[in-house]
């Protein structure tokens, strides 16, 4: 593991966001239709392809329109939830996967346009979604769901506090801390939803507000006790296969331990021996992206995409892959996956994402708490956009991954267990 990286760029004083940070040719060769050679190519692409997700949901609820103008789909299976709840989805989860980009200061003429505009519009957003008086006023009373989203939105302000928090209002400000305090009403479930009421409870200690440390500590303690080995957590006592690991129980974490180990509330060895584990775990979504840019769909929550590569994504935005991954290895992959996944008919015809992973065809995909906004969640592949074009994520040329050299018959590493 990098053990040097793990420190290197990871001052408790400062957070994520606050980081200067196709088809298969003969013989298994990637097109360029697959994963370009040119890192600057891919990062346009990136750029392209996170305005085109976000744009629908920042333009319209900027302006007080997303209730009005969301073309809010829900599963075949729905269960009847207040549909409400989506919209505080769709906020929420881009938020956290855009945050780190819209904080970088390093960015080319071209790209500044796209990101200043998305920037103020997601501020923008943020502050209708708290205004009683504003059309888009969110549902936060409504149910147990706001729980989650509502972390996610904590989650980005503690990634880039610069640009998501800091700008905002005093009136804004104090809003969302009413809000985000009476979701203390909410008994998370004996699951990955430990984790949500946890990151609430860390960013407003980072703030400096009085916080209920127990929604915090109990949370770190047990998911600690569903720790499996070799860098996998159950999500609650019975273990699934799935990719909660990826999409809540690794990232959020470490991301939480990171801020109590900053506060002086949890010890450095803790927040270490997560990020080993998530370490660990970012191997194996490596190994999973296939020569073609596929991956294994398998377990809930398979519509969220590219949310999958999370913590890969993260360690890359940290400066703290393992030794043998290296930062273009990492974007050469996911932009093959990106250009597999994002296809014309993975949007509506307004641009709102689909609920299907291929396409609109997979609705039936969904699970019964799925609706359109929570498709937002695949913003969190996007972390990497935090990191200026100078850096090798971005700069070195195209690496072949773990897969795409297995089966072109060429050396790689060989994977053995760990234990920590």
């Amino acid at each position: 593991m990098k053990r040097r990286s793990l420190l290197k760029g990871l001052s408790l004083a400062g957070l994520v966001g606050i980081y200067k940070p196709s088809t298969l040719l003969a013989r298994t060769e990637i097109n360029n239709d697959t994963a370009s050679i040119n890192g600057s190519r891919d990062r346009a692409y990136w750029v392209s392809l996170m305005d085109k997700i976000a744009s629908p949901v920042l333009d319209n609820m900027s302006k007080g329109l997303l209730r009005k103008n969301m073309d809010m789909r829900v599963s075949p299976i729905w269960d009847n939830r207040d549909i409400g709840v989506g919209y505080l989805e769709a906020l929420g989860r881009l938020a956290v996967g855009m945050g780190p980009w819209l904080a970088l200061e390093e960015v080319n003429a071209n790209e500044k346009v796209i990101q200043s505009r998305l920037k103020k519009q997601l501020q923008d957003s943020i502050a209708k979604g708290v205004d009683p008086k504003s059309a888009d006023y969110l549902s936060w009373d409504k149910g147990s769901q706001p729980l989650v989203d509502a972390a996610f939105l904590a989650q980005a302000f503690v990634k880039a506090p610069k640009v998501l928090w800091e700008p905002l209002s005093d009136g804004t400000k104090q809003q969302l801390i009413h809000e985000f305090k009476q979701l203390r009403r909410i008994k998370p479930y004996e699951s990955n939803w430990l984790l949500f009421a946890a990151m609430i409870e860390s960013f407003l200690l980072e703030i400096g507000e009085n916080v209920e440390e127990k929604r915090i500590d109990y949370a770190i303690e047990k998911i600690v006790t569903w720790y499996k080995g070799d860098g996998w957590y159950s999500d609650g006592a019975v273990f699934s296969f799935d990719y909660y690991n990826s999409y809540v129980i690794q990232p959020m974490l470490v991301d939480i331990l990171r801020v109590n180990v900053k506060q002086g509330r949890r010890t450095r060895d803790e927040f270490d021996r997560a990020y080993k584990r998530m370490q660990r775990y970012a191997e194996f979504l490596e190994r999973m992206i296939s020569p073609e840019g596929t991956y294994p769909i398998f377990g809930r929550s398979a519509t969220y995409r590219t949310a999958i590569f999370q913590p890969l994504v993260q360690l890359a935005l940290e400066d703290a892959l393992p030794d043998w991954i290296t930062p273009a290895q990492v974007r050469s992959a996911i932009t093959a996956v990106k250009k597999r996944v994002f296809i014309p008919e993975s949007f509506t015809k307004d641009g709102w994402l689909t609920l299907g992973i291929i396409g609109d065809r997979q609705s039936g995909l969904a699970d019964s708490y799925s609706n359109t906004g929570s498709m937002y969640l695949t913003s969190l592949s996007f972390l990497p956009l935090g990191l200026p074009e100078t850096h090798p994520f971005w700069s070195a040329p195209f690496q072949e991954w773990t897969m795409l050299k297995a089966w072109k018959g060429e050396p790689f590493r060989k994977d053995y267990h760990v234990d920590f």
